[in-house]
């Protein structure tokens, strides 16, 4: 019988994934951050592999999707784009936040040998796929008068200049904010 919360304990793998990396984590580490044996972690999640799965999934449907939701709704408003950029901005302000020292577990596993991996490369390129459609649709609701390309070229713009940004933002967070400082002038301008 399972005597732990399994959200709890992908939470605290997530953020050993997310600072670390996949490769850089070791179990040991994992046992310590979500206080379960080795023989628990493999019980529930298979592997190291199935907990960094199940951290993924966390981390699209805790952080991610919450972020995109307002530009994923039927009906989205003007506002929604440049509000996502100014939370976004927020929170890689925040100099505790995962996010402003760590950037994004998603692309900083892209930039690592688990990317290599078919599942892991699929829920990268669904990722980013996804913020673009989103973003996308917050162009649309701001510029109703834009046509389809041009609303897709912002989109592609605007969403290299996230992953810009949640990319610098282990590295040089002055530099990911003035990204982010940049999207928003562009969607001001």
């Amino acid at each position: 019988m399972q005597t732990f919360d399994t959200d709890d304990a992908v939470r605290s793998a997530r953020a050993v994934f997310w600072e670390r990396g996949y490769e850089e984590a070791s179990l040991p580490e994992l046992e310590r951050a979500t206080g379960l044996s080795r023989s628990s972690i493999y019980h529930a999640f298979g592997n190291k592999r199935g907990l960094f799965d199940a951290a993924v999934a966390s981390y699209l449907r805790e952080i991610i999707r919450p972020r995109l939701q307002p530009l994923a709704d039927a009906n989205v408003a003007p506002d929604a784009l440049t509000n996502y950029f100014t939370g976004l901005r927020q929170a890689l302000s925040q100099a505790d936040s995962l996010q402003s020292h760590s950037g994004c577990l998603l692309l900083n596993a892209a930039g690592a040998p688990i990317s290599n991996e078919t599942a892991v490369s699929q829920a990268i390129a669904g990722y980013r796929e996804e913020l673009k459609s989103a973003l996308g649709r917050g162009a649309a609701a701001l510029h109703p008068e834009m046509d389809d390309g041009a609303r897709l070229q912002l989109a592609t713009v605007l969403s290299s200049l996230v992953i810009a940004a949640m990319t610098l933002s282990r590295i040089d967070n002055a530099q990911a904010l003035a990204t982010l400082d940049t999207a928003l002038a562009l969607l001001q301008g």
